[in-house]
C-alpha cells in the first residue's frame, strides 16, 4: 500500500476507534489508552496524525458538520416541496445516525461541547431556525393548515427528534432511531398540513423497495 494510502487508512482507523469510545462514553470519560487499544497503534503513531484527543474530537465534529451541509444541498437539488424535502432530510439523518458510529460520535461531541462551553453557538437552535425556514416556505405555498405556527412546528419537530435520538442512543445505540423519527414525522406532519399536501419523492435508500 502506498505511503499516502497507509497514512489515510491509519487516520481513518483512529477516527473510527475514537468514535466508538466517544459514542459509548462521551469525551471526558474516553481515554487515549482505550483508543490506542482499539487501533493497536503506539502513542507515537497516534501523535503523528493527531496532536491530542481534543484534535480527534475536533475532526469528528467537523466531519458531521460537513455531512449535514452536503445532505441539505443534495435534498435542495431534488427540487421537492419544502415539507417533502424536510421529511427526507429527517429520515436520512436518522438512517445515517443508526449506521455510522463516526457520525453519532460527532453529533454527541458537538452537543456535549455546547453544555460545557456556553459561548459555542447552540446547534439545536440553529437546526430549529433551519427547519422553520422550510415550514415558513410551506406556509407560503399553502401546504399548512390555516393558523398553524411554522416556528411552533419547527420546535416540535426538533424537540421530538432530539428526544428520540437521546432515548434511542441510550437504549439501542441508535438502532431504532430511524423508526422513531418516522413515527414523529407520521404524527406531526399530518396534523399541520393542508388537505391538498402529499409527501413526494423523499424516499431514502433504506425505504426504497
Amino acid at each position: 500500500m502506498p505511503q499516502q494510502d497507509r497514512a489515510y487508512a491509519t487516520r481513518e482507523a483512529i477516527l473510527h476507534a475514537a468514535a466508538e469510545e466517544f459514542d459509548r462514553l462521551g469525551y471526558e470519560r474516553t481515554s487515549l489508552t482505550a483508543v490506542l487499544a482499539r487501533t493497536g497503534l503506539t502513542k507515537g503513531a497516534f501523535y503523528f496524525h493527531f496532536p491530542s484527543k481534543e484534535a480527534v474530537a475536533d475532526a469528528l465534529v467537523e466531519r458531521q458538520s460537513e455531512l449535514w451541509a452536503r445532505m441539505r444541498e443534495t435534498w435542495r437539488l431534488r427540487g421537492l416541496d419544502p415539507l417533502s424535502a424536510l421529511h427526507g432530510m429527517f429520515a436520512e439523518s436518522a438512517d445515517r445516525m443508526a449506521a455510522d458510529v463516526v457520525l453519532r460520535a460527532g453529533v454527541r461531541l458537538n452537543a456535549d461541547r455546547e453544555v460545557g462551553y456556553p459561548g459555542v453557538p447552540n446547534t439545536h437552535l440553529l437546526w430549529e431556525k433551519l427547519v422553520a425556514a422550510y415550514v415558513f416556505e410551506a406556509a407560503e405555498r399553502g401546504d399548512l393548515r390555516p393558523g398553524v405556527d411554522p416556528e411552533a412546528v419547527a420546535r416540535t419537530l426538533c424537540s421530538a427528534a432530539l428526544g428520540s435520538r437521546l432515548i434511542s442512543s441510550a437504549t439501542t445505540a441508535c438502532a431504532d432511531f430511524p423508526e422513531r423519527i418516522r413515527e414523529v414525522l407520521g404524527h406531526v406532519l399530518p396534523s399541520v398540513t393542508s388537505a391538498g399536501w402529499k409527501l413526494s419523492g423523499s424516499q431514502t435508500a433504506s425505504e426504497t423497495p
